[in-house]
């Protein structure tokens, strides 16, 4: 391969990962501008080293023919492994805060950028073009789409301790309602005839424990339902498990 050849398909590799990591960079995920470009230029760099190795392996076995059964050159291997070490290095973007998992498409966004990346090495060139393209409308596009007309919702469970009986909820889920919040399940770990697992006030009120799993709608912030919840007279404590 001609020395112009690799310039060209580095600084490709640099373009491709920097325009999908510019656009996770402006929405503030964990993996930005750099990394994408380094994802991406590591893997065009593997499949260029196969290339290579592949070139010198045949001209080595032209040269001396009694080594073909001695050289083998496997093209897809490295690829593989760049492959496998991309899935760890994904899998750092993805945290569970507040009962939600974040961090899902940027973690598949540098998968992507590695596959592009290794295709850009093997000079594969409209297999590019056309995976930057749908990368980018995916991730700019059909997110814009995906927010007006998907109405999405995040499951999360509340540790709700509360006094009183079990007729004081009705207002919980009255509350919930207002928020077009559906309950998936309550869990009440705290019965008058299990003790043990109850607490009491300092004026000898049971407090009970009850799990919600709930679905809240994306404009429903997570943290204002804590707040608005604690602020009710029985409720002693709210927590997102």
């Amino acid at each position: 391969m001609e020395e112009y050849e690799v310039i060209i398909r580095i600084v490709i590799a640099i373009l491709v990962g920097g325009l999908i990591g510019y656009e996770r960079q402006i929405t503030n995920r964990p993996a930005g501008f750099r990394t994408h470009i380094l994802v991406c230029v590591g893997a065009a760099v593997v499949s260029i080293i196969q290339i290579e190795s592949v070139e010198r392996t045949i001209a080595l076995i032209q040269e001396k023919p009694e080594l073909a059964n001695a050289l083998k050159a496997d093209i897809g291997r490295m690829g593989a492994q760049v492959i496998t070490g991309v899935g760890f290095l994904g899998a750092g973007t993805i945290i569970r805060e507040k009962g939600l998992v974040k961090g899902l498409t940027t973690a598949a966004s540098i998968w992507v950028v590695a596959c592009i990346g290794l295709a850009i090495g093997l000079g594969m060139y409209v297999i590019t073009a056309a995976s930057t393209i749908g990368v980018f409308i995916s991730l700019v596009i059909l997110k814009k789409v995906e927010d007006k007309f998907i109405d999405k919702v995040s499951t999360i469970s509340l540790d709700i301790q509360y006094t009183g009986d079990k007729e004081f909820m009705k207002g919980i889920q009255k509350y919930f309602n207002m928020k077009n919040i559906k309950v998936r399940k309550i869990k009440f770990l705290s019965e008058e005839s299990d003790l043990d697992e109850t607490a009491a006030t300092s004026e000898g009120e049971i407090i009970r424990h009850s799990i919600y799993s709930i679905d809240v709608p994306k404009y429903v912030n997570c943290t204002k339902i804590v707040q608005d919840l604690c602020r009710k007279k029985n409720i002693k404590q709210v927590k997102i498990l």
